[in-house]
């Protein structure tokens, strides 16, 4: 490394004596690169983290092709009159349905809608459409209602008796579970609230739910739809709000960008002052000498702007470069690349703190420009260039990671620091000859940072106890490092969108009805309807023989709603016959009248196959696709909760590959499978990733120093302060998730700069040089990693927790290994001194 940069200083040269040439062409890429970055935009899916060619992601693929999005568009209408509501809403839905796309005129956004329900011919025909799960409710409810007579008249007679072995009391439970068959086979007519005060409709969309443009689009046509539709003229009161879970994805983009940009603002403004300040206070130190000079101070403070322009404007330059190319690579940012310009600016400020810093040195010396630029570029320019090919080398190992936010990251961040480092040793020393050519900045002797005192060499005291001190905390975290543990529950990383979750306190006046817990199922697409049948059997076949731990809870397909098949419509019939006459000719409850019995003597009325064209829309509509093709997919429904990633692995492991009786395998679609399979992708890789991270860091640690001692001293850093941070984190309770996970191979990359610098600079100075090393370079890692912890440490004003988490772990992790590096290291670089020098003070005693 060191010969390269030797034969680079004819290159650095010309970089200072034709500075206007080299920042027209930076300005120049700076532009073509801002251009890219302003068209970046943020996927907040994490399902999309997952790579395309997984066969879930397929799956999902084929349900939004064939069926459509998974998430609805609300439509809450609000006015003390129902009869107005619901005028509102049969003019609304047709011309809803009507939409055009903007981006394809022959596709409309929406393909159906849940609204109004033949609630009268359900309830005379409601067990012709119940699946044989809820038939054998049924049935039970009828045994159990029969137990309950036969107990009451064993009750009202001390003589009788019953030869049968009586069923256990279990009424009460099937009475709860046909109630909620009957709600969810009948419903409401109307999607209406308790007080018939609030109408919601539920649209469900034609295109991806992770299309934001599309759902911008969507959401800004429907609302000029109501006002053309002027609601006030249906009741003067009348309020229209256009919710739904696929408004919540809208909301969640532009708030979290939101975030982003303004942490982004609050970082940057927040390092380039601590910037200005550190060295204004180092250069008035030099000006003023040991009293206070107020002409000095003022004359200090105006060249502060300048010293923004030197530090802020090559690190913007690089933030543009990295942003036209992640536009060219992806086209849009992930949860975890969106931080990368708040990591990107505090880490490339560190670069160029060390080189501004020892280029001010060369100047305070009497070099000239060029020759001051040429001596910096080749000393503290090496050991940035380590640092940040090391950094860059253990951010590239996560391009070959199947995890998008590994890859992704990687890629954006590894290219962003070699971006950094070029903008920090190439345009900041041609913008620095510039501005003093211009007499905007002096660095001459007196004039720029404080030139480090020839003082007599001075002990690292307290070495020892620093040392032994820091390995026991290493043993304590070797030992309680196994119990860190990973947050698994995706509701404690998710915000709370207050926009949303004020238009969907409307939603939720409306009741879901008898749908109870069936939400989130999973899909499965079949090739024809006639292969839906054996799919059912199969994910049923699971059911039964997964009796530890089930994770489904019903499967629903038409076929078994509705049979299509004549030896399956004699079937269902001869059951509903069967119902029928126990509950009307049964000698225990003919005589019986209860509201349940009743209903469900009305709703076993069908004695012929009912045909298909008098089937009710609203239940056909949930088993068309979007061809208008009935009957064929299958729907799977949790029995556990997903936001917890432990139960949604074992779902999608239940349900993501089904293998019928035939052999035919099929792949169940839906994000929640995704983002469990992102879960298990994550878990997977991360030991991986993060051994690999280390391993080049290593190697590229021992190829530079091409000494095993010096490699290791630099690397003592990193790994006690990593292994500082587990210990942290264990006391205070803090977990892994899949957000910070990514942090650190991050720390990995970047923590290795700062043991860089100091045994750099140690082995430049030699033995004896502690105190030296420590008052420069050890100050200026100190402020450089300081302002890389501000960067990361913009992510802790973030509302999303997710976020949030990344910021707390990165800012730990490097402050560990910064302490590390400036107490630990040198306390170790001095007990080995002592321990090197302690022969030959014994042989001088013999002596």
């Amino acid at each position: 490394m060191d010969r390269l940069f030797r034969a680079l200083r004819p290159f650095i040269r010309r970089v200072t004596q034709r500075a206007g040439g080299v920042l027209v062409l930076a300005v120049l890429a700076t532009v073509l690169g801002g251009y890219g970055a302003s068209q970046l935009s943020i996927d907040t899916n994490i399902a999309n983290l997952v790579p395309e060619d997984y066969e879930s992601v397929q799956a999902l693929n084929t349900l939004q092709r064939t069926v459509g999005g998974e998430r609805d568009m609300a439509v809450a209408i609000s006015s003390p009159s129902f009869e107005a509501n619901k005028a509102f809403a049969e003019d609304f839905i047709p011309e809803a349905l009507s939409l055009k796309q903007k981006a394809d005129t022959s596709k409309t956004y929406l393909t159906r809608v849940e609204y109004k329900r033949e609630v009268e011919f359900l309830k005379d025909n409601a067990l012709y459409f119940a699946s044989n799960q809820e038939l054998r409710q049924v049935e039970d409810f009828l045994q159990d209602q029969i137990a309950e007579a036969k107990r009451a008249r064993q009750d009202a007679n001390p003589f009788y008796f019953e030869l049968e072995e009586d069923e256990p009391d279990t009424t009460e439970a099937s009475g709860e579970g046909l109630e909620g068959v009957y709600d969810r086979l009948i419903g409401t007519r109307y999607p209406v609230s308790d007080d018939s005060t609030t109408m919601v409709l539920r649209f469900y969309p034609s295109g991806s739910n992770t299309d934001i443009g599309y759902i911008e689009n969507l959401y800004a046509d429907a609302r000029s739809l109501v006002d053309r539709m002027d609601p006030e003229s249906y009741h003067p009161e009348m309020e229209i709000v256009l919710a739904g879970r696929l408004y919540r994805q809208l909301v969640e983009v532009d708030t979290i960008w939101s975030d982003v940009t303004g942490s982004f603002g609050v970082g940057v403004g927040t390092v380039l002052l601590v910037v200005i300040l550190y060295f204004l206070y180092k250069a008035y130190r030099v000006r003023s000498g040991p009293g206070f000079d107020g002409r000095v101070l003022l004359r200090e403070l105006v060249r502060a702007p300048v010293m923004g322009l030197v530090i802020g404007a090559p690190l913007f330059m690089s933030l543009a470069w990295t942003g036209g190319v992640a536009a060219l690579l992806f086209g849009r940012l992930n949860l975890m690349t969106s931080t990368l310009g708040l990591v990107l600016f505090g880490l490339g400020i560190d670069f160029g703190i060390h080189f501004y810093a020892r280029y001010a040195e060369e100047r305070a010396d009497g070099h000239s420009v060029v020759d001051a630029a040429e001596r910096t570029f080749v000393s503290t320019g090496q050991a940035i260039a380590v640092g940040a090919f090391t950094t860059a080398g253990a951010l590239y190992v996560l391009v070959v990671a199947d995890f998008k936010g590994f890859s992704e990251f990687g890629a954006v961040a590894g290219t962003g620091v070699l971006f950094a480092l070029l903008a920090m040793t190439v345009v900041m020393p041609a913008l620095l000859a510039l501005l003093e050519r211009a007499g905007l900045l002096d660095l001459q002797r007196g004039a720029g940072v404080e030139a480090e005192p020839e003082d007599a060499p001075r002990r690292y005291s307290a070495a020892r106890p620093v040392v032994v001190g820091g390995l026991v905390a290493v043993l304590a975290a070797l030992a309680l490092a196994p119990r860190v543990d990973f947050q698994y529950d995706f509701g404690v990383l998710e915000p709370e969108y207050t926009e949303y979750e004020q238009r969907d306190q409307y939603v939720d006046r409306v009741s879901t009805g008898g749908s109870g817990n069936r939400r989130n199922p999973a899909y499965i697409v079949a090739d024809s309807r006639e292969a839906v049948p054996k799919i059912v059997e199969a994910v049923r076949t699971k059911m039964r023989a997964d009796t530890t731990s089930p994770t489904i809870l019903a499967v629903e397909s038409l076929q078994e709603r509705f049979p299509l098949r004549d030896t399956a419509q004699a079937s269902k019939l001869a059951r509903i016959a069967q119902i029928r006459e126990t509950a009307t000719e049964n000698r225990y409850l003919r005589d019986e009248s209860t509201d349940a019995l009743n209903r469900l003597r009305r709703a076993a009325q069908p004695r012929e196959p009912i045909p298909l064209d008098q089937v009710p829309r609203s239940l056909r509509k949930q088993f068309t696709t979007k061809d208008g093709e009935l009957g064929r997919f299958v729907m799977i429904y949790p029995s556990v909760g997903l936001s917890d990633g432990r139960k949604s692995i074992a779902f999608a492991k239940d349900v993501g590959t089904i293998t019928t009786e035939g052999g035919e395998t099929y792949h169940a679609g839906s994000t929640s499978l995704v983002a469990a399979d992102m879960l298990m992708l994550l878990q997977r890789e991360a030991p991986w990733m993060i051994g690999g991270t280390f391993v080049i860091v290593a190697l590229l640690m021992l190829l530079n120093f091409r000494s095993l001692r010096w490699a290791g001293l630099a690397l003592v850093p990193l790994v006690v302060g990593l292994l500082w941070m587990l210990l942290v984190m264990e006391v205070f309770g803090l977990k892994v998730n899949f957000y910070n996970m990514v942090v650190f191979p991050a720390i990995l990359g970047i923590g290795n700069d700062a043991g860089v610098h100091m045994v750099h600079r140690y082995r430049e100075e030699g033995p004896g040089s502690l105190w030296t090393v420590l008052r420069s370079t050890g100050e200026h890692v100190t402020m450089g990693t300081l302002t890389t912890m501000v960067g990361f440490g913009g992510l802790l004003l973030s509302f999303h927790p997710g976020l949030n988490s990344m910021g707390t772990l990165a800012v730990l992790g490097l402050g560990t290994t910064l302490l590390a590096a400036v107490a630990f290291l040198p306390a170790l670089l001095q007990w080995l001194e002592d321990r090197e020098a302690a022969p030959d003070h014994r042989d001088d005693v013999v002596a």
